[in-house]
């Protein structure tokens, strides 16, 4: 049953499916426990044990791929069940990477909303270090980046989960961190060195 599952995962997702580099990295040689005199001139106990070893070598896969399902982090055709458990509707226009982010957002997300809920909810989608901030003025809070620079790649994904754990008369913003032009120069990078810099990497501090 379990190989019946792994392989429904792979014809699901293609880029599931194992490649002729892996069939070899996981092909089981059996004529290394048998005599050498059954094989050595023998073509078609060679085709035999061939044939065998590559559809052991793809159960190893299969075996392998099923493992990694059971954790969010590396599951990929299993994050449906996943989004199962927590009541997640499934977006396969999302990357595995997003999803994941939002079953880990959810599965932190479960409790009173606190602060240290809002911090943990929010750094399963930035990847990094995160301040929320209490503000001054009435039922508002801010989320900064502290870990990561720039913007977090699944902003939606985030104000989802945040939606989804606050009460309805919180309202809340973000602060990003950015490198300054002062920072850059601080390090001896000046403007014509910085052409060969991706703009990604040179965002200025708005």
């Amino acid at each position: 049953m379990q190989y019946g599952i792994a392989q429904y995962g792979l014809t699901q997702y293609a880029e599931n499916t194992p490649t002729k580099d892996d069939l070899e990295k996981y092909f089981v040689d059996l004529t290394k426990y048998v005599p050498i005199f059954i094989w050595e001139n023998n073509d078609i106990m060679q085709a035999i044990y061939k044939s065998q070893g590559d559809e052991l070598g793809g159960l190893l896969y299969c075996l392998e791929d099923l493992q990694k399902q059971f954790y969010i982090d590396t599951a990929t055709w299993g994050l449906d069940l996943w989004e199962e458990e927590y009541g997640i509707t499934t977006n396969l226009n999302y990357s595995y990477e997003q999803r994941r982010e939002v079953v880990k957002a959810k599965k932190r997300g479960q409790g009173t909303c606190t602060i240290a809920l809002i911090k943990s909810v929010a750094e399963a989608f930035s990847g990094g270090e995160v301040n929320v901030i209490e503000n001054t003025g009435p039922y508002t809070f801010t989320v900064q980046f502290i870990g990561v620079k720039g913007i977090p790649k699944n902003m939606q994904g985030l104000k989802n989960a945040l939606d989804n754990i606050k009460p309805a008369h919180l309202v809340y913003d973000f602060k990003y961190t950015y490198t300054s032009w002062d920072y850059l120069d601080s390090k001896n990078l000046s403007y014509n060195n910085a052409e060969s810099i991706k703009w990604d990497d040179l965002e200025i501090y708005d």
